[in-house]
């Protein structure tokens, strides 16, 4: 990426977007239209809103993360399911990955709060 189109926090920019993904697959048909990034993990790989849904809000689309080694996957149907998934001390990467366990939670009290003031209806679904 280059700095002189990144975005301030770093992240690739929709135009950037395109020419990562053409070469991480190496499909020069693709564009990053479908996709808005938002994160990064400590891997290297990339949460992003997949743009999939008739409705135009980022927030409403499916989170999903694309590795820095090709893992691909999709974390969450929508941010507030995403940010309960952090919450409860998952990040994308672990929510993806076929090959290590399943990941057991360690909440995190902070993301516990944002998740509840943010997005309440998305949380953990709790018996009648």
């Amino acid at each position: 990426m280059t700095a002189s189109t990144s975005s301030p926090s770093g992240l690739p920019l929709p135009g950037e977007t395109t020419e990562w993904l053409r070469s991480w697959t190496g499909n020069e048909q693709l564009t990053g239209e479908d996709f808005r990034v938002f994160g990064q993990d400590g891997t290297g790989g990339y949460a992003a809103f997949w743009l999939v849904r008739p409705d135009p809000a980022p927030e409403n689309q499916p989170v999903v993360f694309l590795g820095s080694e090709g893992e691909t996957g999709v974390v969450a149907r929508d941010l507030g399911s995403f940010l309960w998934l952090l919450a409860d001390g998952v990040g994308p990467w672990e929510a993806t990955n076929p090959y290590g366990p399943v990941p057991s939670p360690h909440p995190h009290p902070e993301l516990t709060a944002v998740a509840q003031r943010t997005h309440p209806d998305s949380g953990p679904r709790r018996p009648p």
